[in-house]
């Protein structure tokens, strides 16, 4: 998974509330493997899937999210 940028018309909901990390997941990561380490992310870090948007390559792109809090700052897939 790389950190991407964010796509187009996401950048409008995001609340202050909240920390947002975009993520490109390239077209070799097959829907499964990309489902497992999403799953890790949210059992381990908290974050969760909010949007996800597929593209006629095969790759995607997805925005996490999670509550801020004082003190971490681990990003998906460090």
């Amino acid at each position: 998974m790389h950190r991407g940028r964010m796509p187009q018309g996401w950048e409008g909901d995001l609340s202050d509330d909240y920390e947002w990390v975009p993520l490109r997941l390239p077209p070799d990561v097959t829907r499964l493997t990309a489902s497992i380490r999403l799953s890790i992310e949210a059992e381990y870090r908290g974050w969760e899937l909010t949007r996800v948007r597929a593209y006629t390559d095969g790759s995607r792109r997805v925005l996490l999210r999670r509550k801020k809090t004082a003190g971490i700052t681990d990003q998906p897939g460090q």
